[in-house]
């Protein structure tokens, strides 16, 4: 059973994913786990040039404690980075190639109302 909080995050993720393939990204999986690391979406940016994105999603209800994309400290940009290089090195994925491209980590943050920023090659 998920909590309100979960629920609210899945749809964050889901509303970032659609955005991203109305944006011509090819979604290659989502909430993967590697290691420590968690990737919440796992997309090709056609480019040019063209990347993997390890994209991490941040929804915030508030900005009591700053904006949601604060909040990704410089550990968890290390982990992503080294989770989607790991992918792109050989780990398999539900069968889904995974391209040879450059890696890059970008943070889209969400807020209420839909309001999002899309912050891209912070890692």
């Amino acid at each position: 059973m998920r909590t309100t909080a979960q629920r609210i995050g899945a749809d964050a993720e889901d509303l970032v994913a659609g955005r991203l393939r109305v944006l011509g990204w090819m979604i290659l999986g989502r909430n993967l786990h590697v290691g420590r690391a968690e990737i919440d979406i796992l997309a090709v940016d056609p480019g040019p040039p063209g990347y993997l994105v390890a994209v991490e999603v941040r929804w915030r209800a508030r900005r009591d404690f700053g904006l949601p994309e604060e909040t990704v400290d410089r550990p968890k940009l290390a982990r992503l980075r080294a989770a989607a290089l790991t992918l792109r090195e050989g780990a398999p994925l539900t069968g889904i190639p995974i391209p040879r491209l450059p890696v890059r980590v970008d943070i889209v943050a969400v807020e209420p109302g839909a309001q999002v920023r899309h912050h891209r090659h912070i890692a």
